[in-house]
């Protein structure tokens, strides 16, 4: 295993919780039984009250480990404030192959993006929050591997090192459930540059105002290079290369030019001599994947769209839609700018479901914008 000694020291001579059994908690205990089989740990899980139970003991404020390796989808204040090390799975790799990583992050169009720049790199290793745990792709890596990891923001909050090359496409609330406010959705995403270091790279897209926002109040802690990108500023070259792009819609664009000008650098090679295979990428699954027609009519699944600008942007890409159905799990973000929307698009029918979908047509109901 490439750095194993490396690895084995970020875990070596430490009692360990890990925190969360879903597919990372089980990474997590598999990479502590290859690595340091001596180690005493506990697997934990949540339970009432915000308590938590490992085995047959339970803990309340004081927890007796040196380190907590930490599930994504656990809440950083649902753990005691205690005088254990916090990391996760996507901490302790970063601070060993980051230099190898190309990280994606973004509310919307990471997996798209992180597939589109593995695609673009033959030879790549794709992992992370596209379903596949980091440590699972230990025994691939050697010194000359590339890995493009989408990363959530539950796997930012905690790292201590960035990748090399890091992608930030935009900033919309979403998980709200789970931080305490929006600046703290917007800050664990944006670890993915603050954690980086002189000599490492960042691009952000410059059309997204939250995040130039971000940006611009955060540059003087930014170390790396800074690499602002705008679809209204590709050159005809990109222009051209973004034609052979099969993806509808002006954000997935965007996703492909940041993809070619990470590929570019990557491979050291300007985008006028390189051959960039985009018209050979595949759509993901539930992003406005077609899937068939009946009676003369075509139906799109579009169920990552999961907050209002995406939404908006997928019935921009298809250009004409009759039926839109809306809704799902309530996460508490605001709905406004897709009430507006809906009130200013001819659509024949809407279909609300879900709780989501029962607030967005209260919403709409009581709204007074003009028809």
């Amino acid at each position: 295993m490439y750095r194993e000694d490396q690895l084995r020291a970020c875990l070596a001579g430490k009692t360990i919780l890990i925190a969360g059994y879903g597919r990372e908690g089980q990474s997590a205990e598999r990479l502590v039984k290859r690595l340091v089989p001596e180690a005493q740990y506990t697997i934990a899980t949540k339970v009432e009250n915000n308590r938590w139970r490992g085995t047959d003991e339970q803990w309340h404020d004081e927890w007796p480990f040196d380190m907590v390796i930490k599930s994504p989808g656990i809440p950083t204040f649902h753990l005691p404030s205690a005088s254990f090390s916090l990391t996760s799975l996507t901490d302790i790799f970063l601070q060993v192959y980051g230099d190898l990583t190309v990280g994606v992050t973004g509310t919307k169009g990471k997996s798209t993006t992180a597939s589109l720049i593995h695609h673009l790199l033959p030879g790549s290793i794709l992992a992370g929050n596209i379903g596949i745990p980091l440590f699972d792709i230990l025994d691939d890596i050697n010194e000359d591997s590339i890995v493009v990891a989408e990363l959530s923001c539950h796997q930012l909050e905690n790292i201590h090192r960035a990748p090399h090359i890091s992608v930030l496409l935009n900033l919309f609330q979403e998980h709200l459930d789970h931080y305490e406010d929006y600046l703290g959705y917007k800050m664990a995403k944006f670890q993915i540059a603050l954690r980086q270091h002189p000599g490492d790279h960042f691009f952000y897209c410059t059309d997204n105002q939250e995040l130039h926002n971000l940006v611009r109040d955060n540059e003087t802690a930014v170390l790396s290079t800074v690499h602002p990108y705008s679809l209204g500023d590709a050159t005809d070259e990109e222009r051209r290369l973004l034609d052979a792009c099969p993806l509808s819609g002006d954000h997935n664009r965007s996703n492909a030019l940041v993809a070619c000008r990470v590929a570019s650098l990557v491979t050291r090679q300007p985008l006028s001599t390189v051959h960039f295979p985009l018209s050979t990428f595949h759509g993901l699954r539930h992003r406005l994947e077609k899937v068939g027609t009946c009676q003369g009519i075509t139906w799109y699944d579009d169920s990552i769209s999961t907050i209002p600008a995406a939404a908006i942007a997928a019935v921009r890409a298809l250009g004409r839609v009759d039926t839109l159905i809306l809704g799902g799990f309530d996460r508490g973000i605001d709905y406004s700018p897709l009430v507006a929307f809906l009130k200013v698009t001819p659509l024949k029918n809407v279909v609300f479901v879900g709780k989501a979908g029962r607030r967005i047509y209260e919403d709409l109901a009581t709204c007074h914008l003009p028809l």
